[in-house]
C-alpha cells in the first residue's frame, strides 16, 4: 500500500472516531424521548369507578350528595325518613304518633277497627318489635320490670287503677306525657301525666324487657 492509501484511510479512521461520541449522544438523548412515545400507562381514571362507593362518595361534593341521597322536596321529614334504623324507643314513638285520632272501640286491637287502651299498646309493641304482650292492661302491668317515675324514658309503659285494680294503660312519650286510648266516645290523643285525673290514677311504670 503508497503512503498516499495510509494518509487516506487513517483521515477516515480519525474522522469517524470523532464522530462516535456525538452520535452515541443522540442516542442517548432520543431514546427516552421514543420510549415515552411508544408507552402507554393505563389510566387512573378507567379504574377509578371500582373503589368503594363509600370511598366515591367520600370525594364527592355535598351538594352533589344532597341532591342524590334527598327526595326531591327536601324536607327535613321526608329525610329522616331514609334513616335505615332509627333507636328502638324513636320508632316506637313514631308510630304510637301516627296513630292518633283512632277511635277507642273496647276490646280493638287494629287500627281499621279501632283500639281500647290495652289493644292500642298491644299493636304497637307488635308493629315495632315483634312482642306479642298480652292483651289486657293488668297482664301487661306483670310484664316487664318496675320503673321509678323519674327514671322512665319513652316507650315505658305508664298503668293506672280503679280502686285496686290496674284499669288502664298508655305509652310514656317524654316530658311527663304519654299517649293512649281512654275510653269510649275518645280518640287515640296525647294526655299530662300531671293533670288531675291521672295524676291521683297513676299506678307505676313498667319496662318491656325489649327495652331494658
Amino acid at each position: 500500500m503508497t503512503l498516499k492509501r495510509y494518509v487516506a484511510l487513517a483521515t477516515v479512521l480519525y474522522a469517524g472516531m470523532a464522530s462516535f461520541p456525538l452520535f452515541a449522544q443522540s442516542l442517548i438523548t432520543m431514546t427516552p424521548r421514543a420510549a415515552s412515545e411508544n408507552f402507554k400507562p393505563v389510566e387512573f381514571a378507567q379504574t377509578a369507578t371500582s373503589a368503594p362507593v363509600a370511598l366515591q362518595a367520600a370525594a364527592a361534593p355535598a351538594s352533589q350528595l344532597s341532591d342524590q341521597a334527598a327526595p326531591a322536596d327536601k324536607t327535613d321529614q321526608a329525610i329522616s325518613d331514609l334513616v335505615l334504623f332509627k333507636a328502638p324507643r324513636k320508632r316506637l314513638a313514631d308510630l304510637a304518633l301516627k296513630l292518633r285520632d283512632i277511635r277507642y272501640v273496647r276490646g280493638g286491637h287494629e287500627p281499621a277497627t279501632g283500639f281500647d287502651c290495652s289493644g292500642f299498646v298491644h299493636y304497637v309493641f307488635r308493629q315495632t318489635f315483634g312482642l306479642m304482650l298480652p292483651y289486657d292492661a293488668p297482664g301487661q302491668f306483670h310484664d316487664g320490670k318496675y320503673v321509678a317515675r323519674n327514671q322512665m324514658q319513652t316507650g315505658d309503659l305508664v298503668f293506672f287503677h280503679e280502686g285496686k285494680r290496674i284499669s288502664h294503660v298508655g305509652i310514656y312519650l317524654d316530658d311527663g306525657h304519654f299517649i293512649h286510648s281512654p275510653r269510649p266516645g275518645k280518640r287515640v290523643r296525647v294526655d299530662s301525666l300531671d293533670s288531675t285525673y291521672w295524676a291521683k290514677r297513676f299506678a307505676g311504670a313498667k319496662r318491656p324487657d325489649v327495652l331494658s
